[in-house]
C-alpha cells in the first residue's frame, strides 16, 4: 500500500514538475482593417503588424486582417469593444463616436501634411481622442488616409455645378452627406466593400475618395473620371479597446505607442509620394483627369462650417484653431 501511495505521489509531483516547465501560450493581438490591404490604410495596418511583432517577439502573436475578413469599419468598432479585435483603422466613421471629430469633414481645411500633425499634437490628442473613451474606444495615432478627389461616369467635376444630380458614394457621415447635397449631388452613404459593383453596375454614378483608396480597390476599371479636387484631407486613426488598452502589460503599451509614432510619418511620406505616382497610374488606365476649380468650391463651402459650428459644441472655436495652425 506504502508503494502505491508513494508512486501516487511520484506521479502528482511529475505532472507539477511538467506543468511548470510548459511554455506559456502566446498572447495574439488582432489587428484588422475593412479597406482593401493594398491601399494605403491596409499596407498602413500591415506595416503597424509586423512591426509591432517585431518588436514583442515570439512572446507575443500578432495576426492581421484587411479587406474587411472581419467586418467593415463600423463593424470592427463593435469588435474592438467587445475585446475580439484589438486594434484597427477608423476613419470618417469617426465622428459617430464623437462629433468632434468631424472638424476633418470641413472642406478644404487641411492644407497639407505639416498642417494634419500640427492639428494632431495642438487638438487631435488634447480635445478630441479623450472624447471618444466614454464610449470604449481610445484613439491611439492619427495617420495618412489621404486628400479625397471624386470619380465619376457622366463627366469632369470642375465647379459644384457639374455635380447636380449625381448619384456619389460617400461613407456614413452626416457631414459629407452634408457637403455634397450643398454642391448638389445625390449622395448616398454606403460601405465600402459595396462601392465598386455599385460603380460597376451605374448603381452609383461616382464616389470620392483619397487616391490610396481609388487605385487600391482598382475603381479606375469601372470609372472616367477623376477630378483632383482634394476637397478634404481624411486621416485614419489606429484605435483599440479601452478596456483593452488599460489589460495590456506595460511593455505592450510601450511597444504600441513607439510603433504608432514610426507608422504615422512613414504612413504621410508615402501618401505624400502616391499623389503623383496614382495620378499617372489612373491616366494609364484610361482615365480622363482634370483640376477642378477649388475656390468655386471653397466658396460653395461655407453653409458647411456655420452648420458646424451650430450643431458641434465648440465647433467654431475647433475650426479657428485648426486654421491658425496653418500659419
Amino acid at each position: 500500500m506504502k508503494s502505491v501511495r508513494n508512486g501516487f505521489a511520484a506521479a502528482i509531483l511529475a505532472g507539477s514538475v511538467a506543468l511548470v516547465a510548459a511554455p506559456a501560450m502566446a498572447e495574439t493581438y488582432v489587428v484588422a482593417v475593412g479597406a482593401a490591404s493594398n491601399s494605403l490604410q491596409g499596407r498602413s495596418g500591415a506595416k503597424f503588424a509586423e512591426d509591432l511583432q517585431a518588436q514583442l517577439g515570439d512572446a507575443h502573436k500578432v495576426e492581421f486582417y484587411a479587406d474587411g475578413q472581419l467586418g467593415d469599419e463600423k463593424e470592427l468598432l463593435q469588435k474592438l469593444r467587445l475585446g475580439t479585435v484589438q486594434f484597427t483603422l477608423i476613419s470618417s466613421i469617426m465622428t459617430n463616436v464623437a462629433p468632434e471629430f468631424a472638424l476633418f469633414d470641413m472642406p478644404f481645411l487641411v492644407k497639407d501634411r505639416d498642417h494634419l500633425k500640427a492639428i494632431d499634437v495642438e487638438i487631435v490628442q488634447t480635445d478630441l481622442a479623450p472624447k471618444t473613451e466614454s464610449s470604449g474606444v481610445k484613439v491611439l495615432s492619427t495617420w495618412e488616409n489621404g486628400f479625397r478627389q471624386i470619380t465619376n461616369n457622366t463627366r469632369p467635376i470642375n465647379t459644384p455645378a457639374d455635380l447636380e444630380g449625381l448619384k456619389i458614394r460617400t461613407p456614413s457621415s452626416e457631414w459629407r452627406v452634408l457637403m455634397f447635397k450643398e454642391w448638389g449631388a445625390n449622395p448616398t452613404p454606403m460601405s465600402f466593400s459595396e462601392v465598386f459593383v455599385a460603380l460597376q453596375t451605374g448603381t452609383m454614378d461616382g464616389q470620392e475618395n483619397p487616391l490610396t483608396n481609388i487605385t487600391g480597390a482598382n475603381f479606375q476599371e469601372v470609372q472616367k473620371y477623376l477630378s483632383l479636387t482634394g476637397h478634404v484631407y481624411s486621416p485614419t486613426y489606429l484605435t483599440t479597446g479601452v478596456e483593452t488598452w488599460n489589460g495590456l502589460p506595460d511593455d505592450v503599451k510601450d511597444a504600441v505607442t513607439e510603433v504608432s509614432g514610426a507608422v504615422q510619418s512613414w504612413s504621410l511620406a508615402e501618401g505624400e509620394k502616391a499623389d503623383n505616382e496614382l495620378v499617372e497610374k489612373v491616366k494609364a488606365a484610361g482615365m480622363e483627369v482634370n483640376e477642378a476649380d477649388k475656390q468655386a468650391f471653397i466658396d460653395a463651402s461655407a453653409p458647411i462650417y456655420d452648420a458646424f459650428a451650430a450643431k458641434v459644441e465648440g465647433g467654431g472655436d475647433l475650426v479657428k484653431r485648426a486654421q491658425a495652425l496653418s500659419e
